[in-house]
């Protein structure tokens, strides 16, 4: 028997530090671990770098960009993408922040705008450099918000002493009556305060239509002039060419799976994660696009593999929700708990040791921890690099003002 695994990238990453990228407090590498390095020490596992092309169930072979496998099992897990629900503007002119190099693309223009800004002697225009507009008010889109807010008011000021950085504005847009629909309402509104209070500008019930690259169009008659849109506002499942059929797929893109994770139609390919949406009374339209669901099921249908080989019955997934938290800032966060619910400096060291106790590998622990206390001691951010600069596909931002204006 012989354990292979798949994936484009020769890393895992782990997502919810990536907002800490995009704004200087964390570089990659602490946030990333070497695939191989995990699987050292498994016998018959084996790794290829290889970007799966199509999948045909029928004969039982993964296409690559490497060649054809065949496979006895199949287990999909590709997870998610940034879904901008077919708006091709925001998707090209906008920023997601879904991966590394997405993260750090997203670092190098926040700091070229300022950069920028410094250059202009057109107010109009130094205002839009420095006018970020994100979209989403879930925990991405919280947390990036704070993250900003708190570059704004203790960096800035040091780093562009000759530039007004007291015009610069974050807003935050989402499209529902509050910010964290997934948390209690109490989170919602204690994240919110603690916004505000960071002087970010949050914006409801307001949903953004399109994105020229300079204005921000929304459905209501506010609009913003920014050179700086973050698109957080959802996520679909990686979609896979051979498993695309309308009878195994769901809202979303995602795979409709049994309580055994086993694919619709299917006894010998399975789906987990982002990827799989397993129907419970609980969890109607599928388990939330989370890191715990996925752990839990991976966890679960390793142990369902092996008894499937041993010829034992599988057991069904039980779902354990453990909870949700987000970080605003230096001491706020919210954590919502099954039993219990709390917010503020708490609530940030909670968030704080969770995050290090779920990072692959001791040193990225250690680089984390000693970021964190640094930047908390100091009230600094030094991985303000432009390690490779990043050029939006719309140029001539001050043309476009100039028109608009």
């Amino acid at each position: 028997m012989q354990v292979v695994l798949l994936d484009k990238h020769n890393y895992h990453n782990f997502q919810p530090l990536l907002y800490q990228v995009s704004t200087g407090g964390l570089e990659p590498d602490s946030i990333a671990y070497p695939i191989r390095k995990v699987l050292q020490g498994y016998p018959n596992f084996y790794f290829r770098l290889a970007k799966v092309m199509a999948i045909d169930p029928t004969s039982r072979k993964v296409k690559t960009n490497i060649g054809e496998i065949n496979f006895d099992y199949l287990v999909v897990a590709a997870g998610s993408e940034t879904n901008f629900f077919g708006n091709e503007n925001i998707e090209t002119k906008g920023m997601a922040m879904k991966t590394i190099p997405q993260s750090l693309n997203l670092r190098s223009l926040i700091l070229e705008n300022f950069e920028q800004a410094l250059l202009t002697d057109d107010l109009h225009e130094r205002d839009a450099l420095m006018n970020f507009v994100i979209v989403g008010g879930g925990p991405t889109g919280v947390e990036l918000a704070g993250a900003l807010a708190e570059i704004k008011k203790g960096i800035l000021p040091k780093d562009y002493p000759d530039l007004d950085t007291r015009r610069a504005q974050i807003n935050l847009i989402q499209s529902g009556e509050r910010i964290l629909p997934a948390m209690s309402g109490q989170a919602s509104r204690k994240a919110e305060h603690f916004l505000e209070r960071l002087g970010v500008n949050v914006w409801k019930n307001i949903r953004v239509t399109d994105y020229d690259g300079n204005k921000v169009t929304t459905n209501t008659e506010t609009s913003f002039e920014s050179a700086t849109l973050v698109w957080a506002a959802g996520v679909q499942a990686v979609s896979i060419k051979g498993l695309d059929a309308k009878e195994v797929l769901c809202r979303g893109n995602r795979l409709k799976v049994n309580e055994f994770h086993q694919l619709e139609g299917f006894q010998n390919i399975f789906a987990i994660g982002d990827v799989a949406q397993m129907e419970t009374e609980t969890f109607p339209h599928g388990h939330p696009m989370m890191a715990q669901p996925a752990i839990q099921q991976g966890r679960n249908l390793g142990d369902n593999l092996v008894r499937l080989i041993d010829g034992k019955p599988m057991k069904p997934f039980v779902y354990k929700d453990k909870g949700s938290m987000a970080t605003v800032g230096r001491n706020k966060a919210v954590v919502d708990l099954p039993k219990f619910r709390f917010q503020g400096v708490f609530a940030w060291f909670v968030w704080m040791f969770v995050h290090l106790y779920f990072l692959i590998g001791f040193r990225n622990r250690v680089v984390v921890f000693i970021n964190w206390v640094y930047n908390y001691i100091r009230f600094d951010r030094e991985a303000r690099l432009i390690i490779r600069p990043y050029k939006k596909q719309n140029q001539g931002l001050k043309n476009q003002l100039k028109k608009g204006s």
